[in-house]
């Protein structure tokens, strides 16, 4: 079964991104190639890795099992902190871009900003030479918070096209996702069913799948999509994979979002998720 197209959202600089791709951690280069190569199959385009899921081989591998068209994927990657340079992010992107057979990257970012290092603007201004040069077609960042992104706006006037955080109904984000609205960057969600803290389970959800006819998964990914959130779920069974692409044949009601964004735990989920001024890799 091969679903529609995937709708896209234009980014800042140009290119336009699937609103859902397929996540890749924890699977390592044997498990990633066929679950990629399926994930295509289904009719997913945006793919999601990173150096240090160490699968970026693996991914190629599936990438060119499917055979998709080049120009049809939407493939992403980020480096960690041993490439905060200039000179490193292009050594970083040549390498990535080696590991997986590509010619260019499609989305490019920095993993963690690991503010004790203070070493991410360097990385950024590498990327945004990147951009310049044609070598990927959109740069970003990965858990930066506002004070991070100002310190990327000040210092090289350069936005991000990307963000992408943890996010999930019951980690909503609302102040960081209104900065990126106002700065034109495109919010991202990791993690965004949850990652088995029952997310699935809260009766707001269960509740409003079963009047969908929906699993309580592809409901919670289209609070995403309604909320203009783009999202990587990350899975390895078929199944799953299938049901969490299919998501763009119904909708949520405003009570419906309203019901499902009532759910976030505000300062409490904030500190349970992982502080991006104090973790980082």
């Amino acid at each position: 079964m091969v679903l529609s197209p995937v709708p896209t959202v234009p980014l800042a600089h140009g290119a336009r991104m699937p609103r859902l791709g397929l996540g890749t951690w924890p699977l390592n280069d044997r498990e990633v190639q066929g679950v990629v190569e399926q994930a295509l199959g289904l009719g997913y385009r945006l793919i999601d890795t990173a150096h240090n899921y160490g699968n970026e081989k693996g991914v190629g591998a599936g990438l060119r099992a499917a055979g998709v068209p080049r120009e049809e994927l939407f493939v992403t990657t980020k480096f960690n902190k041993r490439s905060h340079s200039v000179r490193g992010v292009r050594r970083a992107a040549v390498e990535s871009t080696r590991r997986m057979g590509l010619d260019y990257l499609d989305l490019l970012l920095i993993h963690w900003p690991n503010p004790w290092r203070d070493r991410y603007v360097e990385a950024w201004k590498g990327l945004v030479e990147l951009l310049k040069d044609g070598q990927v077609r959109a740069i970003g960042v990965s858990n930066f918070k506002t004070t991070h992104l100002d310190r990327l706006l000040a210092q090289t006037g350069v936005a991000p096209d990307v963000n992408q955080i943890q996010l999930d109904p019951r980690l909503g984000r609302s102040a960081i996702r209104a900065y990126h609205a106002e700065q034109g960057i495109v919010t991202e969600a990791w993690s965004p069913l949850g990652a088995g803290t029952g997310l699935l389970d809260e009766p707001v959800i269960t509740r409003i799948a079963a009047a969908h006819e929906r699993t309580p998964a592809q409901v919670a990914l289209r609070w995403h999509i309604e909320l203009g959130i783009v999202v990587v779920p990350k899975s390895a069974s078929p199944r799953r994979m299938a049901e969490n692409i299919d998501v763009f044949d119904f909708t949520l009601s405003a009570e419906e979002i309203a019901a499902i964004s009532g759910l976030d735990r505000g300062a409490a989920g904030e500190a349970d998720a992982l502080d991006s001024d104090v973790f980082g890799h």
